[in-house]
Protein backbone atom coordinates (compact mmCIF):
# COMPACT_ATOMS: atom_id res chain seq x y z
CA UNK A 1 0.00 0.00 0.00
CA UNK A 2 0.87 3.66 -0.57
CA UNK A 3 0.53 7.06 1.01
CA UNK A 4 1.15 10.43 1.03
CA UNK A 5 3.87 12.83 2.16
CA UNK A 6 5.94 15.48 4.14
CA UNK A 7 9.06 16.61 6.13
CA UNK A 8 10.54 14.90 8.62
CA UNK A 9 11.35 17.43 12.05
CA UNK A 10 12.62 17.41 15.11
CA UNK A 11 11.49 19.96 16.83
CA UNK A 12 12.89 21.88 20.38
CA UNK A 13 11.16 21.07 22.97
CA UNK A 14 8.41 23.58 23.57
CA UNK A 15 4.38 22.64 23.71
CA UNK A 16 1.98 23.70 21.41
CA UNK A 17 -1.71 23.04 21.57
CA UNK A 18 -3.78 22.36 18.51
CA UNK A 19 -4.01 25.12 15.99
CA UNK A 20 -7.47 25.92 16.62
CA UNK A 21 -6.71 27.23 19.92
CA UNK A 22 -4.06 29.84 19.35
CA UNK A 23 -5.41 33.35 18.47
CA UNK A 24 -2.03 33.78 16.07
CA UNK A 25 -1.68 32.31 12.39
CA UNK A 26 -0.97 28.42 12.53
CA UNK A 27 2.41 28.65 11.24
CA UNK A 28 3.46 30.61 14.84
CA UNK A 29 1.99 27.33 16.51
CA UNK A 30 3.50 24.59 14.51
CA UNK A 31 6.99 24.45 13.28
CA UNK A 32 7.48 23.12 10.01
CA UNK A 33 9.91 20.58 9.30
CA UNK A 34 13.22 21.36 9.26
CA UNK A 35 15.80 18.77 8.13
CA UNK A 36 14.77 18.81 4.95
CA UNK A 37 14.13 14.86 4.24
CA UNK A 38 10.65 14.06 2.69
CA UNK A 39 8.29 11.93 4.90
CA UNK A 40 7.31 9.02 2.62
CA UNK A 41 7.56 5.99 4.55
CA UNK A 42 4.46 5.51 7.19
CA UNK A 43 3.53 2.46 9.64
CA UNK A 44 1.10 1.71 11.75
CA UNK A 45 1.87 -0.64 14.56
CA UNK A 46 -1.03 -2.61 15.98
CA UNK A 47 -1.66 -4.83 18.85
CA UNK A 48 -4.03 -7.52 19.99
CA UNK A 49 -7.17 -6.01 20.40
CA UNK A 50 -7.50 -3.02 17.80
CA UNK A 51 -9.91 -0.46 17.67
CA UNK A 52 -10.56 -1.31 13.37
CA UNK A 53 -12.10 2.34 13.52
CA UNK A 54 -9.01 4.20 15.00
CA UNK A 55 -6.90 1.67 12.63
CA UNK A 56 -9.21 3.01 9.56
CA UNK A 57 -8.09 6.34 9.86
CA UNK A 58 -4.70 5.67 9.76
CA UNK A 59 -5.04 3.73 6.54
CA UNK A 60 -7.46 6.28 4.62
CA UNK A 61 -4.93 9.55 5.01
CA UNK A 62 -1.87 7.40 4.85
CA UNK A 63 -2.41 4.20 2.95
CA UNK A 64 -4.57 5.55 -0.04
CA UNK A 65 -3.32 5.88 -3.86
CA UNK A 66 -4.50 9.24 -4.57
CA UNK A 67 -2.04 9.66 -7.14
CA UNK A 68 -4.93 9.90 -9.49
CA UNK A 69 -5.62 12.96 -7.82
CA UNK A 70 -2.50 14.77 -8.34
CA UNK A 71 -1.95 13.88 -4.75
CA UNK A 72 1.87 12.89 -3.27
CA UNK A 73 2.10 8.70 -1.83
CA UNK A 74 3.58 7.57 0.60
CA UNK A 75 4.94 3.75 1.55
CA UNK A 76 2.59 2.64 3.87
CA UNK A 77 2.47 -0.66 6.10
CA UNK A 78 0.95 -2.33 8.72
CA UNK A 79 2.97 -3.78 11.58
CA UNK A 80 2.43 -5.93 14.74
CA UNK A 81 3.90 -5.70 17.76
CA UNK A 82 2.47 -9.48 19.04
CA UNK A 83 2.64 -11.55 16.55
CA UNK A 84 0.75 -11.88 12.65
CA UNK A 85 -2.23 -13.17 14.08
CA UNK A 86 -4.22 -10.27 15.65
CA UNK A 87 -7.87 -9.75 16.48
CA UNK A 88 -9.58 -6.56 16.84
CA UNK A 89 -11.74 -5.28 19.57
CA UNK A 90 -14.18 -5.96 17.80
CA UNK A 91 -13.82 -9.94 16.94
CA UNK A 92 -12.56 -10.32 13.40
CA UNK A 93 -9.33 -11.61 12.97
CA UNK A 94 -6.04 -9.91 11.07
CA UNK A 95 -3.61 -11.34 9.27
CA UNK A 96 -0.52 -8.65 9.52
CA UNK A 97 2.60 -9.42 6.92
CA UNK A 98 5.11 -7.19 9.19
CA UNK A 99 6.56 -7.58 12.69
CA UNK A 100 8.27 -4.73 14.71
CA UNK A 101 11.36 -4.38 11.98
CA UNK A 102 8.95 -2.40 9.48
CA UNK A 103 9.38 0.12 12.51
CA UNK A 104 13.10 0.78 11.64
CA UNK A 105 12.48 2.62 8.38
CA UNK A 106 9.29 4.52 9.24
CA UNK A 107 9.29 8.24 9.53
CA UNK A 108 5.95 8.09 10.62
CA UNK A 109 4.81 5.20 13.35
CA UNK A 110 1.15 5.55 14.05
CA UNK A 111 -0.72 4.02 16.93
CA UNK A 112 -3.88 3.46 16.57
CA UNK A 113 -6.59 2.62 20.10
CA UNK A 114 -7.21 -0.71 21.40
CA UNK A 115 -9.31 -2.61 24.09
CA UNK A 116 -8.29 -1.68 27.50
CA UNK A 117 -4.94 0.47 26.70
CA UNK A 118 -5.20 2.60 29.42
CA UNK A 119 -5.02 -1.09 31.84
CA UNK A 120 -2.40 -2.95 30.25
CA UNK A 121 1.00 -3.64 29.62
CA UNK A 122 2.96 -3.29 26.46
CA UNK A 123 5.32 -5.08 24.83
CA UNK A 124 9.35 -3.56 25.54
CA UNK A 125 10.15 -4.59 22.54
CA UNK A 126 7.32 -2.26 20.92
CA UNK A 127 8.16 0.63 23.43
CA UNK A 128 12.07 0.06 22.57
CA UNK A 129 11.14 0.69 18.44
CA UNK A 130 9.90 3.36 19.45
CA UNK A 131 11.82 5.32 21.35
CA UNK A 132 14.61 4.39 18.97
CA UNK A 133 12.33 5.83 16.04
CA UNK A 134 11.90 8.91 17.68
CA UNK A 135 15.83 9.17 18.61
CA UNK A 136 16.48 8.51 14.77
CA UNK A 137 14.03 11.73 14.18
CA UNK A 138 10.83 9.73 12.97
CA UNK A 139 7.58 10.97 14.55
CA UNK A 140 5.41 9.10 16.07
CA UNK A 141 1.64 9.89 16.65
CA UNK A 142 -1.11 8.68 18.61
CA UNK A 143 -4.93 8.05 17.93
CA UNK A 144 -7.42 7.55 20.85
CA UNK A 145 -5.77 5.67 23.15
CA UNK A 146 -2.96 4.89 21.68
CA UNK A 147 -1.34 7.67 23.96
CA UNK A 148 -0.74 5.40 26.85
CA UNK A 149 1.53 3.61 24.49
CA UNK A 150 3.63 6.48 24.08
CA UNK A 151 3.23 7.63 27.72
CA UNK A 152 4.96 4.01 28.58
CA UNK A 153 7.29 4.36 26.02
CA UNK A 154 8.37 7.84 27.79
CA UNK A 155 7.73 9.43 25.45
CA UNK A 156 5.75 12.18 26.59
CA UNK A 157 7.60 13.05 29.67
CA UNK A 158 6.80 16.42 30.57
CA UNK A 159 5.10 16.77 27.54
CA UNK A 160 1.63 18.14 26.95
CA UNK A 161 -0.86 15.28 25.49
CA UNK A 162 -4.19 14.95 23.78
CA UNK A 163 -6.74 11.99 25.38
CA UNK A 164 -9.82 10.87 25.00
CA UNK A 165 -12.09 13.26 27.91
CA UNK A 166 -12.73 9.74 29.41
CA UNK A 167 -9.04 8.80 29.38
CA UNK A 168 -7.63 11.93 30.88
CA UNK A 169 -8.14 11.33 34.72
CA UNK A 170 -6.61 7.64 34.00
CA UNK A 171 -3.41 8.78 32.08
CA UNK A 172 -2.62 11.96 34.21
CA UNK A 173 -2.74 9.28 37.04
CA UNK A 174 -0.43 7.12 35.46
CA UNK A 175 1.83 9.40 34.13
CA UNK A 176 1.75 12.71 36.44
CA UNK A 177 4.72 13.95 34.90
CA UNK A 178 2.78 14.60 31.37
CA UNK A 179 0.31 17.60 31.14
CA UNK A 180 -2.79 16.15 29.91
CA UNK A 181 -5.50 18.46 27.29
CA UNK A 182 -8.49 16.74 27.89
CA UNK A 183 -10.26 19.69 25.79
CA UNK A 184 -8.43 19.80 23.05
CA UNK A 185 -8.82 17.25 19.32
CA UNK A 186 -4.74 16.92 19.04
CA UNK A 187 -1.44 18.33 20.46
CA UNK A 188 1.33 18.84 17.95
CA UNK A 189 5.15 18.41 20.07
CA UNK A 190 6.83 17.80 17.32
CA UNK A 191 7.64 15.03 17.11
CA UNK A 192 5.53 13.54 18.82
CA UNK A 193 1.21 14.41 17.95
CA UNK A 194 -1.45 12.71 19.72
CA UNK A 195 -5.06 13.10 19.78
CA UNK A 196 -8.08 12.17 21.01
CA UNK A 197 -11.06 9.59 20.58
CA UNK A 198 -11.88 8.62 16.97
CA UNK A 199 -12.48 11.13 14.85
CA UNK A 200 -9.77 13.38 16.21
CA UNK A 201 -7.56 11.03 14.84
CA UNK A 202 -8.70 12.29 11.30
CA UNK A 203 -7.57 15.77 12.62
CA UNK A 204 -4.26 14.77 13.83
CA UNK A 205 -3.64 12.96 10.77
CA UNK A 206 -4.90 16.01 8.04
CA UNK A 207 -2.87 18.32 10.65
CA UNK A 208 0.54 16.38 9.94
CA UNK A 209 -0.11 17.28 5.77
CA UNK A 210 -1.11 20.49 6.42
CA UNK A 211 1.56 20.81 8.10
CA UNK A 212 4.50 19.81 5.94
CA UNK A 213 2.36 19.71 3.01
CA UNK A 214 0.05 22.93 2.58
CA UNK A 215 -3.54 23.03 3.10
CA UNK A 216 -4.36 22.68 -0.50
CA UNK A 217 -2.95 18.83 -0.07
CA UNK A 218 -4.78 18.27 3.01
CA UNK A 219 -8.35 19.97 1.62
CA UNK A 220 -7.78 17.35 -1.75
CA UNK A 221 -7.58 14.57 1.24
CA UNK A 222 -10.52 15.84 3.11
CA UNK A 223 -12.50 16.53 0.59
CA UNK A 224 -12.04 13.24 -0.85
CA UNK A 225 -12.65 11.45 2.64
CA UNK A 226 -16.04 13.92 2.90
CA UNK A 227 -14.78 15.23 6.28
CA UNK A 228 -14.42 19.03 6.92
CA UNK A 229 -10.26 20.03 6.53
CA UNK A 230 -10.28 21.34 10.20
CA UNK A 231 -12.74 20.85 12.71
CA UNK A 232 -13.81 24.63 14.93
CA UNK A 233 -13.38 24.16 18.84
CA UNK A 234 -12.51 21.03 20.84
CA UNK A 235 -13.40 17.88 23.03
CA UNK A 236 -15.77 20.24 25.18
CA UNK A 237 -18.63 20.16 22.86
CA UNK A 238 -18.58 16.58 23.52
CA UNK A 239 -18.77 16.01 26.87
CA UNK A 240 -20.99 15.28 29.56
CA UNK A 241 -20.02 17.00 32.78
CA UNK A 242 -22.47 17.31 35.28
CA UNK A 243 -20.93 19.25 38.17
CA UNK A 244 -19.31 17.64 40.95
CA UNK A 245 -22.57 16.78 43.58
CA UNK A 246 -22.49 18.51 46.65
CA UNK A 247 -20.55 16.25 49.36
CA UNK A 248 -22.82 17.77 52.35
CA UNK A 249 -25.90 18.70 52.79
CA UNK A 250 -25.80 22.33 54.02
CA UNK A 251 -26.39 24.32 50.26
CA UNK A 252 -28.41 21.74 49.00
CA UNK A 253 -31.91 23.46 48.91
CA UNK A 254 -30.21 26.48 48.02
CA UNK A 255 -28.59 24.39 45.35
CA UNK A 256 -32.18 23.29 43.95
CA UNK A 257 -33.30 26.92 44.16
CA UNK A 258 -30.52 28.01 41.89
CA UNK A 259 -31.39 25.57 38.67
CA UNK A 260 -35.43 26.73 39.04
CA UNK A 261 -34.06 30.48 38.80
CA UNK A 262 -31.00 30.24 36.61
CA UNK A 263 -32.56 32.90 34.33
CA UNK A 264 -32.57 35.20 37.27
CA UNK A 265 -29.57 37.47 38.02
CA UNK A 266 -28.90 36.73 41.98
CA UNK A 267 -26.49 37.82 44.25
CA UNK A 268 -24.17 35.62 47.01
CA UNK A 269 -26.65 37.93 49.79
CA UNK A 270 -29.55 36.49 48.05
CA UNK A 271 -28.76 32.81 48.03
CA UNK A 272 -26.81 32.88 51.49
CA UNK A 273 -30.33 34.70 53.18
CA UNK A 274 -31.86 31.59 51.71
CA UNK A 275 -29.62 29.53 53.40
CA UNK A 276 -29.81 31.69 57.00
CA UNK A 277 -26.05 32.31 56.55
CA UNK A 278 -24.20 35.27 56.50
CA UNK A 279 -22.42 35.55 52.98
CA UNK A 280 -19.08 34.96 53.78
CA UNK A 281 -19.94 31.68 55.65
CA UNK A 282 -21.74 30.83 52.80
CA UNK A 283 -19.48 31.44 50.25
CA UNK A 284 -17.36 29.27 52.67
CA UNK A 285 -19.91 26.24 52.96
CA UNK A 286 -20.48 26.40 49.53
CA UNK A 287 -17.07 25.84 48.41
CA UNK A 288 -16.65 23.12 50.93
CA UNK A 289 -19.49 21.39 49.05
CA UNK A 290 -19.52 21.86 45.05
CA UNK A 291 -16.14 22.43 44.86
CA UNK A 292 -16.73 25.82 43.07
CA UNK A 293 -18.18 29.01 43.77
CA UNK A 294 -21.86 30.28 43.56
CA UNK A 295 -20.77 32.16 40.22
CA UNK A 296 -19.21 29.73 38.48
CA UNK A 297 -21.74 26.91 39.38
CA UNK A 298 -24.40 28.66 37.77
CA UNK A 299 -22.38 29.86 35.06
CA UNK A 300 -21.87 25.81 34.39
CA UNK A 301 -25.45 25.18 34.60
CA UNK A 302 -26.35 27.54 32.55
CA UNK A 303 -24.25 26.86 29.70
CA UNK A 304 -25.47 23.08 30.27
CA UNK A 305 -29.27 23.99 30.12
CA UNK A 306 -28.02 26.04 26.87
CA UNK A 307 -26.42 22.68 25.71
CA UNK A 308 -29.77 20.98 26.08
CA UNK A 309 -32.02 23.49 24.32
CA UNK A 310 -29.94 23.58 21.14
CA UNK A 311 -29.62 19.98 21.10
CA UNK A 312 -33.35 19.82 21.63
CA UNK A 313 -35.31 23.00 20.50
CA UNK A 314 -35.53 25.34 17.50
CA UNK A 315 -35.97 28.72 19.69
CA UNK A 316 -32.82 31.40 18.63
CA UNK A 317 -30.04 31.76 20.37
CA UNK A 318 -31.46 35.12 21.51
CA UNK A 319 -34.03 32.85 23.20
CA UNK A 320 -32.21 30.58 24.77
CA UNK A 321 -29.85 33.65 26.29
CA UNK A 322 -33.08 34.81 27.99
CA UNK A 323 -34.59 31.90 29.11
CA UNK A 324 -30.86 30.55 30.69
CA UNK A 325 -30.18 33.89 32.05
CA UNK A 326 -27.17 35.31 29.92
CA UNK A 327 -29.66 37.86 28.57
CA UNK A 328 -28.52 38.39 25.01
CA UNK A 329 -27.08 36.41 22.63
CA UNK A 330 -23.81 38.15 22.57
CA UNK A 331 -22.99 37.02 25.93
CA UNK A 332 -24.37 33.61 25.75
CA UNK A 333 -21.85 33.54 22.55
CA UNK A 334 -19.36 34.61 25.04
CA UNK A 335 -19.83 32.39 27.92
CA UNK A 336 -20.57 29.41 25.55
CA UNK A 337 -17.00 29.47 23.46
CA UNK A 338 -15.18 29.67 26.84
CA UNK A 339 -16.86 26.59 28.36
CA UNK A 340 -17.68 24.45 25.10
CA UNK A 341 -14.72 25.62 22.60
CA UNK A 342 -16.72 26.29 20.13
CA UNK A 343 -20.28 28.97 19.31
CA UNK A 344 -24.31 28.19 19.70
CA UNK A 345 -24.42 27.93 16.49
CA UNK A 346 -22.14 25.51 15.50
CA UNK A 347 -23.06 23.50 18.35
CA UNK A 348 -26.42 23.10 17.04
CA UNK A 349 -24.97 22.35 13.37
CA UNK A 350 -22.78 19.63 15.10
CA UNK A 351 -25.64 18.02 17.18
CA UNK A 352 -29.19 18.57 15.20
CA UNK A 353 -27.71 19.00 11.42
CA UNK A 354 -26.64 21.97 9.38
CA UNK A 355 -30.42 22.81 8.55
CA UNK A 356 -30.88 23.78 12.25
CA UNK A 357 -28.38 26.33 12.56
Amino acid sequence: MRVVSMDTTVAPDTPYRQWQDCRAPSIYCHRRGTLGGMLRNVAAVLLDGVNPFELGVVCEVFGTDRSDDGLPVYDFAVASAEGRALRSNTGFSLRVEHGLERLETADLIAVPAGSRYESRDFPPELLDALRRGVDRGARVLSVCSGVFVLAAAGLLEGRRAAAHWRHAEDLTRRYPHLTVEPDVLYVDEDPVITSAGTAAGIDACLHLVRKEQGPEVANKIARRMVVPPHRDGGQAQYIERPLPPSGGDTVSAVLVWMERHLDEEVTVEQLAALAHMSPRTFARRFRQETGTTPYRWILRQRVLLAQRLLEATDETVDAIAGRTGFGDAAALRHHFVRAVGTTPNAYRRTFRGPEAA
